[in-house]
């Protein structure tokens, strides 16, 4: 992929690994950062991206996507994934494994990693199964995933329950100093439950998962990783119990890094009123305290990243009764405003605090070597317009997946460009 000579122009960067927060200009050549100063001249061959009034940073890394390809490309494709990414500001992705079969063997990382590469919009890093076929019975060969370019091992929407096989798993992925990615929860405790067990799950007269689902299996495998100091990352944590046992174990010294996602930051149970499937979510949307209690842990470092699970279906399958649609909502090109109006617009979170969560955490929890703005670094960047105010309309969504809960609410904070190894990309 060649690129053009291009100078970033009057923009505000803000990249809390370099410590810079002010006015620079930077000047991309031949896909890399060349130079960061405070001014910088025009000369010829160069292209200029004015940034005035503009956020330059660094690309947004997202850590758990769903690209439903192969098996269910009426739902995304990589193609249409990649799309929707650039159109949230993202420069790099982690696709989950359960697609139709699983990835849980390098030949199917590899492809993913070569289409990926084909569509050229995003780096797409593979996330492997962690058991053969996803079933919870047999560990798969870590190393041949690895090898062929996985950033992570999960089963993620289906939790290993086997505590044995949970240790062995850790103690082989220390072996290659890579994380072991964990949906928390205790399917005895959530089955038939469709939405948080609290106050709406009683009016809606519909079947509840308590927090304690989620928390449980956190306990276990916090203890698991204290015994065998292997890396445990939690997945879109959701209560306040949760956000609490990491904290705890964090200060024993435990390798444990984890994730939420934008809709549990912005949302609660009440966004499921009127059975609205747009916000069926698994974990689900909980209570107010819950969400405060995840901000809390967003701004004291115990949550290390955001991430959007972004999962798109079908309309014929979220268009039904609230029980049989399925969870999942369309997260990536919503995720950034979501988080500017629930965060940084109330003055809850800095703004290099959450480019820390959304790039610079992920990146590191991702492998990626180098991400952030300094010379000599593959210049992924993403520009936003902090104050632009838009309504999101989902008809109008680059993703095939056309629900989320934030239909028709006017957020605050859009991409306005998206620069992948100094090529401007979108949106």
């Amino acid at each position: 992929m060649t690129s053009e000579a291009l100078l970033i122009a009057g923009g505000t960067v803000i990249d809390p690994a370099t410590k810079r927060n002010g006015r620079f200009d930077i000047l991309i050549e031949n896909g890399a950062i060349t130079s960061i100063k405070p001014a910088m001249k025009a000369r010829e061959g160069l292209t200029i991206v004015d940034a005035s009034g503009k956020l330059v940073l660094p690309g947004l890394v997202d850590l758990h996507v769903h690209f439903r390809q192969p098996g269910r490309e009426d739902k995304e494709t990589i193609e249409t994934g990649s799309r929707a990414a650039v159109a949230g500001g993202f420069t790099a992705v982690c696709p989950m494994p359960n697609t139709t079969p699983a990835v849980d063997h390098g030949a199917a990382v590899e492809w993913a990693r070569q289409e990926g590469a084909r569509v050229g919009l995003v780096d797409v890093l593979p996330i492997g199964a962690l058991t053969r076929g996803q079933r919870g019975e047999e560990l798969t060969d870590f190393g041949e995933l690895f090898d062929a370019g996985c950033v992570a091992l999960s089963d993620d929407g289906r939790p290993l329950a086997d505590s044995l096989l949970m240790r062995r798993a850790l103690e082989y992925a220390k072996v290659f100093g890579r994380p072991i990615i964990q949906h928390a929860e205790d399917f005895a405790l959530s089955a038939g439950g469709v939405i948080h067990e609290g106050r709406m799950a009683t009016v809606l007269g519909l079947r509840g998962i308590p927090s304690e689902s989620e928390a449980v299996v956190i306990a276990r495998d916090l203890a698991l990783a204290e015994l065998t100091g292997g890396w445990v990352h939690v997945a879109h944590l959701s209560c306040s119990r949760s956000v609490e046992l990491i904290r705890q174990a964090k200060q024993r010294g435990v390798r444990v890094t984890c994730e939420v996602t934008p809709h549990h930051l912005a949302l609660t149970e009440e966004a499921v009123a009127e059975f609205d499937t747009a916000a069926k979510v698994n974990p689900p949307l909980r209570s107010e305290q819950d969400r405060q209690a995840l901000i809390e842990g967003l701004t004291d470092g115990t949550i290390d990243c955001i991430a959007t699970d972004h999962a798109p279906h079908t309309d014929w399958e979220k268009d039904a009764d609230f029980d049989s649609a399925p969870f999942g909502i369309s997260g990536l090109e919503t995720a950034l405003g979501a988080c500017v109006t629930a965060l940084i617009t109330p003055g809850l979170l800095s703004w290099s605090r959450l480019i820390e969560a959304l790039a610079l955490n992920p990146a590191r929890i991702a492998g990626l070597n180098g991400h952030g703005l300094a010379t000599g670094e593959p210049a992924n960047l993403t520009l936003v317009d902090p104050d632009e105010e838009w309504t999101v309309d989902p008809r109008r969504f680059v993703s095939k997946g056309k629900h989320s809960p934030f239909a028709g609410r006017r957020l605050q904070g859009r991409v306005m460009k998206v620069i992948r190894r100094g090529k401007v990309v979108g949106p």
